[in-house]
């Protein structure tokens, strides 16, 4: 047997600690909570985040106006119904939609959103696809390429 093999029977229980009974039973008067105090108040432990009544730090937060996703990527955004008064086989960029109209500003780059239906089959070049717009546009016999967020469209 081994110091580290010692422990209490199953079972067993340790009895509870009798606070405030006298200084001769060890934990009398100030019951080990120390002089005075807020912890050593009856109730004593304050709440999570409470910060002495200072304005705690979840509620200054939302106070510092908004926080923005940095560097978030904006897109142009496009449903793949636009398309489907272009021709068939066309190649479709980002610039090919503004020379045509369908789109009127440059956000950022190309991403195509599914809804509307295409029936042409068309070579679309984006950043993004959601999976029902590639789904339609592949459905349509038309292909396509995925571009870097960050490149320029062809």
């Amino acid at each position: 047997m081994r110091l580290d093999d010692i422990a209490p029977q199953d079972g067993s229980k340790k009895r509870s600690r009798r606070v405030g009974r006298g200084i001769a039973a060890g934990q009398g008067a100030s019951c080990g909570f120390g002089m005075r105090g807020q912890k050593s108040r009856s109730g004593r432990p304050t709440r999570p985040g409470f910060e002495g009544g200072q304005m705690p730090l979840y509620r200054r937060l939302p106070k510092l106006k908004h926080f923005p996703l940095i560097n978030r990527t904006s897109y142009t955004i496009i449903n793949v119904g636009a398309l489907s008064s272009l021709a068939a086989s066309t190649e479709v960029t980002l610039t090919s939609l503004l020379e045509a109209g369908i789109v009127t500003s440059d956000d950022g780059p190309l991403k195509l959103l599914g809804d509307g239906e295409v029936t042409v089959p068309l070579t679309v070049h984006a950043a993004a696809f959601s999976a029902s717009a590639r789904a339609k546009i592949e459905a349509a016999k038309g292909t396509c390429e995925l571009l870097g967020a960050g490149s320029v469209a062809m």
